[in-house]
């Protein structure tokens, strides 16, 4: 399995999180599973086949999870995902997040969302364009906030304000989104060969070593060190 991510240009930070390639290349069908990651994927595929749970089409998007997908692929499935933060989604006219938590949903050809992702190019100045001109919203500084009250420090809004924001926009109070968000960061972090597991829980936010372990137990159904060794991204 090949896996790439290519970081969004500054103009599209706080809005895409990455545009990203998988090609499965192997013999066979594969399982993997894919890990929370508190963003929306959409997704095309080029080639083979892939399934979480039935069938998938060419092009379809998925949502937020507080569990992993179990997913197979044929061997010669290739794809290229837009990783959106959930607000970017709803700018672009997305399906609000409740409508498909903890799944997927086929998006049609003819549906606007399909022009970002036609075909192999680069879909980055399609995205750039579709974005021109919206700035992020004051709850994308949940992407660096420690905590709720940290947040409504750095946002000015009140708890009462960002619970109904939170809501509308992910689905999830604030402590649940934060929750994900300190899950992904240290997925990403763990996947440095040079990252220890103790400094790797304590730049992610989670109290010690333990406490990173459990929540890797319980929102990605596997242990530190297994993602250490197998994942690729969200892929493991």
């Amino acid at each position: 399995m090949h896996y790439a991510e290519t970081p969004p240009p500054p103009e599209l930070d706080g809005l895409v999180e990455a545009v990203w390639t998988l090609d499965i290349g192997a013999d066979g069908w594969v399982d993997h599973q894919a890990v929370p990651d508190g963003c929306i994927e959409l997704i095309r595929r080029h080639s083979g086949r892939s399934f979480w749970r039935t069938d998938q089409p060419p092009l379809f998007v998925t949502g937020l999870a507080l569990r992993p997908a179990v997913l197979r692929f044929s061997g010669d499935a290739r794809f290229t995902g837009i990783r959106l933060w959930p607000w970017a989604w709803h700018a672009l006219g997305g399906a609000p997040c409740n409508d498909f938590a903890d799944g997927w949903r086929e998006i049609a050809e003819s549906d606007p969302l399909a022009a970002l992702i036609a075909g192999d190019p680069d879909p980055t100045p399609r995205l750039i364009a579709a974005f021109r001109g919206r700035r992020p919203p004051p709850l994308a500084a949940i992407r660096q906030s420690a905590g709720v009250d940290d947040l409504a420090r750095i946002t000015g809004l009140s708890t009462r304000q960002l619970q109904r924001i939170c809501a509308r926009e992910t689905g999830m109070a604030p402590r649940s989104y934060l929750r994900l968000l300190r899950f992904r960061t240290a997925v990403c972090d763990i996947q440095s060969p040079d990252a220890a597991l103790a400094d790797t829980a304590a730049v992610s936010g989670y109290a010690d070593q333990a406490h990173m372990t459990r929540e890797f137990q319980s929102l990605g159904g596997l242990s530190p060190g297994k993602v250490r060794r197998h994942a690729r991204g969200p892929f493991v």
